[in-house]
């Protein structure tokens, strides 16, 4: 499982979304209650956890950012984060990160991509966080011991939640600087999904008002992630 995990570790950022397009174009959407009308609640609930998990990960990096890739894209911290929101569960990240694949599940709506998806993303995670618990033990040791055994894995351990956002100053623009990759990748995978379902539950033809408006919300959404990054490099955006 740590060697599994490692593995992910360093290919996540092409395997993650390969896998997901493979099993979303394989299996065409299902409509919750049997027409696109009445789809509609489900896919509000699947945004819906979708901007819960994005809003987990903005409150994990405005409060203690941690350098997510490690060195040479494999495991490694420099220090032992334990305060921010590390102070209540110990994979944050994660577990915002499973929100929004739960999202783009609900969304999508199809028994054999709750499955296959369920499956394939908790194993990898767990997989990749016993890489992580592996690396950390060894060296940090008793520290890292200590905070296993005051600090949930996974659960969000909310006492004392809203002290941590009074007594921490929250970073707005470190939000926006470092994690605005992670926003647009989610917008565009539900523009997507919600694209697929038009079309597959309509046609294309009868789709087209659908993708014309899903489109603009494309281009808005990626003029918006340019600006970012030409701010970026221009040095008129910094965390």
């Amino acid at each position: 499982m740590i060697a599994y995990g490692n593995f992910l570790f360093r290919h996540r950022n092409w395997v993650f979304p390969l896998f997901m397009v493979v099993i979303f174009v394989a299996f065409r959407p299902v409509p919750w209650g049997g027409t696109p009308e009445s789809d509609l609640p489900l896919d509000l609930v699947g945004i819906a956890i979708a901007i819960a998990g994005a809003a987990l990960r903005g409150a994990v990096v405005g409060l203690a950012y941690i350098k997510r890739g490690g060195l040479q894209k494999k495991v490694y911290a420099e220090d032992l984060v334990t305060d921010g929101m590390f102070a209540h569960s110990r994979n944050p990240l994660y577990v915002g990160n499973l929100l929004m694949l739960l999202g783009y599940l609900v969304i999508h709506n199809n028994p054999w991509v709750y499955v296959l998806g369920g499956v394939f993303f908790l194993t990898a995670y767990h997989a990749i966080v016993a890489a992580e618990e592996n690396f950390l033990s060894n060296k940090f040791g008793s520290g890292y011991y200590a905070y296993c055994r005051d600090v949930p894995r996974w659960r969000i351990r909310f006492a004392g939640l809203a002290g941590t956002f009074r007594n921490m100053e929250f970073n707005w623009l470190r939000v926006l600087v470092k994690d605005y990759s992670s926003i647009d990748t989610g917008t565009i995978t539900v523009l997507a999904l919600l694209a697929w379902e038009a079309v597959s539950f309509r046609g294309l033809e009868s789709a087209t008002g659908t993708l014309v408006m899903l489109g603009i919300a494309f281009v808005v959404v990626q003029a918006l992630a340019l600006t970012i990054v030409v701010a970026k490099k221009t040095g008129r955006l910094k965390a």
